[in-house]
């Protein structure tokens, strides 16, 4: 299945959210991750103009977001939930690492829609709200400072769902850039540059072909192990090449 097709089955759903800044900062780590099904469980200011300030070019998903009164109709329809738990509960499914869990999520997405659940900001999800999930997930912050902003707990969520999605090869922005690499440089070319290396480090001095020392076969794996590429050859000449004949195209002061 198509790594677009199953991030598209993937809900975020936030129970109770108090503040719509945080709204808003959830649309937007959603869509930089490509994901885009919102889901608002009572919200306490919703629509609002700072959720739109804090989206920043996701808006769109603020105006398509459903809002409902109940967990339980947020949920409706999907074939697995996820609750985000800062703790570990007595009650409820076990607790998960966020690269596991997000795997499980995934393989149940290419059946159906899922959900990932957030809680409010300061109180998190409560326990009935945990007991409707059939699978929960915990960030490992550090647990001196286990505080972690809401928008902050969708970002590092999504982006493990577009991992998983894509097995960790999710497409980069700016992939029609011309690219920086060139192809690989090859033996007759890397040859021509090791003969031009040593024929200037002879003329200069540095290098005495009577006493060769393992001076060629060390600068061979130094540039051996770098894996020269033809533009690399191509600027290393030159630059031998202006060590043999300045070219004047130099800086000036």
């Amino acid at each position: 299945m198509k790594p677009e097709l199953l991030l598209s089955r993937i809900r975020i759903v936030l129970c109770r959210p108090s503040h719509p800044g945080n709204i808003g900062a959830a649309a937007r780590a959603m869509k930089t991750m490509g994901l885009s099904d919102l889901r608002l469980v009572t919200p306490k200011q919703f629509p609002d103009p700072e959720a739109d300030t804090r989206a920043t070019g996701a808006v769109d998903l603020l105006e398509r977001a459903k809002v409902t009164e109940t967990l339980a109709d947020a949920l409706q329809g999907t074939v697995l939930a996820v609750a985000l738990s800062a703790r570990r509960r007595d009650l409820g499914p076990p607790v998960g690492t966020p690269r596991a869990t997000v795997a499980r999520l995934l393989a149940a997405a290419a059946d159906g829609e899922v959900a990932l659940v957030f809680g409010n900001e300061t109180s998190g999800l409560a326990n009935e709200e945990v007991l409707q999930c059939q699978a929960a997930v915990t960030i490992p912050t550090n647990p001196e400072f286990s505080s972690l902003n809401l928008g902050a707990a969708v970002q590092l969520l999504c982006y493990e769902c577009r991992m998983a999605a894509f097995a960790g090869a999710a497409p980069l922005a700016g992939d029609g850039a011309t690219p920086f690499a060139s192809p690989p440089a090859t033996h007759d070319e890397v040859e021509g540059f090791y003969g031009h290396l040593e024929a200037v480090m002879t003329a200069t001095g540095f290098f005495n072909p009577q006493q060769p020392g393992r001076l060629l076969p060390k600068l061979r794996r130094l540039f051996g192990r770098a894996g020269l590429e033809k533009d690399e050859v191509n600027i290393l000449r030159g630059i031998l090449s202006a060590t043999q004949k300045p070219t004047g195209h130099g800086r000036k002061d």
